[in-house]
């Protein structure tokens, strides 16, 4: 195919995570099986957080909004992936792939957004507890959440925009499970360089900004619980970001593992291996992460589902966990 408009490109090759037949069997039940848990953990999350009024607080209201896009994160790029598994066919058509570009950006910039929003939360509780309720306000808190998903549509529809503006060659293979933008701009025949400096700027701005609000978040709270004097009341202090501090070091890392292998590894899969903890393995820990020492979500599920289903449940997934009184009825 000569270089020519996008138009008309019928579709690209997703090579996925391996070319080998005899191990696709394999990456379809794995695959499957963490996106089912994925799905139904965070679910799980969202409906505790709802039906439980002592959790109307907006830590939780966060996390739930962190579920709902975690779900949404991983459904932009999973099913497709063990459709082409299930019908071995590795395409994807030009429009599908935009869209996946769009989506797949919107909710990584959503997860980016609401992990900072919610370190900013944990730094009002914890370094001005008694203004907590004037500062993190539902009117305050509904903004906060609005303008992550204005800013990240924002972004997701300028990326995607000068996706369009490239022209592609023949070679249409992406050395991914999903239309990774960087890919597509390694394989266009027009000029990349105005694709690649929105990319390095968008980066720097949905990626770096939030990081460096989690860090100053985290700064003030390291210098707030230095100085509480009671050993029980900093481990009380530590206790309550301390889930939110795993999600964020797994999250950023990972990502940031993702495109240093995409740049030392240019056209094989080690980008796209390295990338399925951010994409897949993130959003599927997350419930776990903030459940297991979580006391209020526990007593929230054994509340929604009835105290013996989830003890059993609980005994079986997580045998050291012992069992806790239920909440009171909420005023």
């Amino acid at each position: 195919m000569e270089p020519g408009n996008n138009t008309q490109i019928p579709e690209f090759l997703l090579l996925g995570l391996s070319e080998g037949p005899e191990l696709q069997s394999l990456i379809f039940g794995l695959f499957l099986s963490m996106y089912l848990i994925t799905v139904f953990g965070n679910l799980l999350i969202i409906l505790a957080v709802s039906a439980e009024c002592h959790l109307h607080t907006p830590m939780y209201f966060f996390l739930s909004n962190l579920s709902f896009v975690d779900i949404c994160f991983t459904s932009t790029t999973i099913p497709k992936m063990l459709q082409n598994i299930q019908t071995q066919r590795k395409v994807i058509a030009y429009e599908g792939c935009i869209v996946q570009v769009y989506f797949y950006l919107l909710f990584a910039g959503l997860d980016n957004f609401l992990l900072t929003v919610m370190a900013y939360d944990r730094y009002v509780a914890i370094c001005h507890p008694l203004q907590y309720t004037v500062i993190m306000s539902p009117w305050v808190c509904a903004l906060l959440v609005l303008v992550s998903w204005v800013l990240s549509s924002m972004y997701s529809l300028l990326q995607s925009l000068m996706i369009l503006r490239l022209s592609f060659c023949s070679d249409l293979e992406i050395h991914h499970f999903f239309c990774e933008i960087t890919w597509l701009i390694q394989l266009a025949c027009s000029d990349p360089f105005l694709n690649n400096m929105v990319v390095y700027f968008g980066s720097v701005i949905i990626g770096g900004v939030p990081l460096s609000g989690i860090l100053y978040s985290y700064s003030k709270i390291v210098a707030s619980i230095c100085g509480i004097s009671s050993a029980q009341g900093q481990y009380k202090a530590f206790s309550t970001c301390a889930s939110h501090l795993s999600v964020v070091s797994l999250f950023y890392c990972s990502a940031l593992g993702v495109y240093l292998s995409f740049t030392a590894t240019y056209r094989s899969h080690t980008s796209a291996i390295v990338s399925v903890m951010y994409t897949v393995v993130t959003p599927m820990l997350n419930p776990f992460i903030y459940s297991l020492r979580n006391k209020d979500i526990k007593r929230a599920l054994k509340r929604l589902f009835g105290k013996e289903t989830f003890r059993k449940a609980s005994m079986l997934l997580f045998p050291y966990i012992s069992s806790s009184p239920p909440l009171s009825p909420c005023p």
